[in-house]
């Protein structure tokens, strides 16, 4: 594992878990489950195990010096910061040519820095599986055992063993988020995994699946990787495409994508509704994200998240969810926390972008 880096794309404005999660301080920026560390440090303490300090963020302008404050251990030049977004495919792509720059036999795993994984021992052990495949050339994604037949998520149908490997099967396809039928004959089946965007991979296999598919696009992240000072003027013109359909999709169909089972509890906290079921301790009924002592509840049930600094009382309300912040307060149910990206979107364009 000496040449194993983990890459930590750490992007995105979490709008499902606004008013927490805002553009300017987005979900992985936050604690999220009670356990005193931000969803990134996790990530990075996550990988420690595997990597040592060989870590890489890749996260852009607005949030760069936040990720520094809270990674202070981590080398200046180990945090790579994207001009404007462009996807994962860019992002993920550039890590890897700085990687391959530095060193012709690195091996990255990208792990997004918000999700949530409940068993650091067993994700550590599925790593290092795909570790192993990797080294034959694979792409390698971390396949993770559905609980549910969720039709928010990606699968990944499973097929034959993968050559000389303990446990990687070859992935036979990549399939977009189902209906509800079809998510449960996915799961009946047990011949499909979700999705979750982990991939491991050698940083030069990675270029070069993405330069038979995207050539311009392998050519200009390499050229950044070689000069370093070209960013600003080169960043705008590379493709905006995600790394699933950039290269995992067309690799499948060309048999050079291997998944690794991995049963390890996993969630990506995309909701309200999610987040509930992360936080254990209840307190009177509620659950609570943020000083206990700041809500009192009474025959409720639901999430309070107390960021305001004032007291919040819950009397006769059942699955509510109630997040008080300096300058919002949103309540809803938790049947509706999915809309919460819709009234954001409402927010933006009534002109109240300081809000989001």
């Amino acid at each position: 594992m000496d040449h194993f880096w983990g890459v930590i794309p750490a992007g995105g404005a979490g709008t499902r878990l606004w008013p927490l999660s805002r553009r300017t301080s987005p979900k992985f920026l936050h604690d999220l489950t009670g356990s005193g560390r931000s969803l990134l440090q996790e990530t990075v303490a996550r990988l420690e195990p595997l990597t040592g300090n060989r870590v890489m963020v890749v996260t852009g302008v607005r949030h760069a010096e936040a990720v520094r404050e809270q990674l202070p251990d981590l080398p200046t030049d180990q945090v790579l910061v994207e001009p404007a977004p462009r996807d994962s495919m860019p992002a993920i792509g550039l890590a890897a040519a700085v990687l391959e720059r530095r060193d012709p036999d690195a091996v990255l795993g990208s792990f997004a820095a918000d999700h949530v994984i409940g068993d650091n021992q067993a994700f550590q052990d599925c790593v290092r599986e795909a570790v192993r495949a990797a080294d034959s050339g694979a792409l390698v994604t971390l396949g993770i055992t559905p609980t549910y037949p969720a039709t928010g998520f990606g699968y990944i149908k499973v097929g034959d063993p993968w050559p000389g490997a303990r446990q990687a099967r070859q992935a036979a396809e990549f399939v977009e988020k189902p209906d509800r039928e079809t998510a449960e004959s996915y799961v009946d089946s047990g011949d499909y995994l979700w999705n979750a965007g982990m991939f491991v991979v050698r940083a030069s296999t990675l270029l070069d699946l993405l330069a038979r598919w995207h050539p311009a696009l392998a050519e200009s992240l390499r050229q950044l990787a070689t000069e370093p000072a070209t960013l600003e003027q080169v960043w705008p013109s590379l493709t905006k495409v995600a790394i699933d359909h950039a290269v995992a999709e067309p690799a499948a169909d060309a048999g050079r994508v291997a998944v690794v089972p991995a049963g390890f509890p996993w969630d990506d906290v995309g909701d309200f509704a999610s987040l509930m079921s992360l936080l254990e301790t209840e307190h009177d009924g509620m659950r609570v994200l943020g000083p206990a002592h700041q809500v009192v509840s009474r025959d409720s049930t639901g999430l309070v998240a107390p960021h305001a600094g004032r007291t919040v009382v819950t009397l006769g309300v059942e699955d509510i969810v109630v997040v008080d912040t300096p300058d919002a307060l949103l309540v809803t149910t938790r049947a509706r926390v999915q809309d919460v990206k819709g009234i954001v979107e409402t927010l933006q364009q009534s002109g109240r972008e300081d809000l989001t």
